[in-house]
């Protein structure tokens, strides 16, 4: 039985990781975000403009507690998901969680010529973006680097090296669960 947990902010390659990994590991895939948007048919954005944000991280609380009970399977969580509630107890206790480690440069440069346009997001470009995600990862910090493994994802930008990141990652978490307490890569 297999349950994986990859955290970190938005752009860190959660997403593009996730699938590839799960591919090669032959497990299931699940996302939270989109999880949330087909249960709920609403866009995320929508969520937090009707509802507001409260009941957002309580839908995602309710999601990570339900997903979390699921068995071979790697989960993509939403960025803000681990500094919630108990949530990111819950997948600690619940299975393996991996940091996606970015640095702040890499991730504006991604958020910027990403394909999706992330609505906290607009109208920030430049050193007022790198400001805003510089402030938002230090708050975010403390509850993503309690995660079990912190993986290095800098270099994630085309096919070829999300193949290799992949590889590697799969082997980080191998001998993670084998030997227990190796948290970080090389």
């Amino acid at each position: 039985m297999k349950r994986i947990f990859l955290i970190g902010y938005m752009g860190a390659g959660k997403t593009l990781l996730g699938k590839v990994l799960a591919r090669n590991m032959r497990l299931s895939y699940m996302d939270t975000d989109h999880f949330i948007e087909n249960r709920y048919r609403k866009k995320i954005s929508e969520i937090f403009a009707v509802e507001g944000e409260n009941y957002f991280r309580e839908i995602e609380h309710k999601v990570i507690s339900e997903l979390s009970e699921l068995e071979d399977v790697i989960i993509s969580t939403g960025g803000g998901l681990p500094c919630f509630n108990d949530n990111m107890e819950i997948m600690n206790r619940k299975g393996t969680t991996v940091y996606l480690e970015v640095s702040v440069h890499k991730l504006a440069d991604r958020l910027t010529s990403g394909k999706t346009v992330r609505p906290v997001l607009q109208g920030r470009t430049g050193e007022d973006l790198r400001a805003f995600i510089a402030e938002n990862l230090a708050k975010r910090k403390p509850f993503y680097e309690q995660a079990k493994i912190r993986f290095d994802t800098e270099s994630a930008n085309d096919d070829e090296n999300v193949d290799f990141l992949a590889k590697r990652l799969e082997k980080t978490i191998f001998l993670y669960n084998m030997f227990g307490g190796r948290k970080d890569n090389d």
